[in-house]
């Protein structure tokens, strides 16, 4: 089910800014790093030595979705840790006049364009567009 939400299309209103990205990766990386929590659990362990040892066909789909859960949550936190970076860049258009964040502007342009040119998953143009977007609501 996580899964299944993870690969749906995000709907969100026109006018919210940048923090409610960070926000929303952070929700996503608590959901996946309390799955990879589970996942490691003795009882999880028990039930995949006893598929193993029964050789069971199930064991094929369960490494395909611990995959994609792990990539999930490798992606979630590489995405936490790029734009937490970028809140001290954003942080005058919440607090400030129009005039006074102009000199925010030029440095929130080069980390957003450092995370377009070195993240592994943020670096999509519809993740950076988007993002373009919350900025310039703000």
């Amino acid at each position: 089910k996580v899964l299944a939400e993870n690969d749906q299309l995000r709907k969100e209103a026109d006018d919210l800014g940048p923090r409610v990205e960070l926000d929303y990766w952070k929700k996503k990386l608590s959901k996946f790093n309390y799955l990879m929590e589970q996942l490691k659990s003795p009882d999880v362990k028990a039930v995949l030595g006893v598929l193993t040892a029964a050789k069971s066909k199930l064991l094929k789909k369960w490494r395909a979705l611990d995959i994609r859960i792990t990539d999930a949550a490798n992606e979630a936190k590489d995405n936490v840790k790029y734009l937490y970076s970028l809140e001290k860049y954003y942080d005058p258009l919440y607090n400030n006049d129009p005039v006074s964040m102009l000199d925010a502007i030029p440095g929130l342009i080069n980390a957003i364009k450092m995370i377009q040119s070195i993240s592994q998953y943020y670096n999509t143009s519809e993740k950076i567009s988007s993002l373009f977007v919350k900025v310039g609501a703000q």
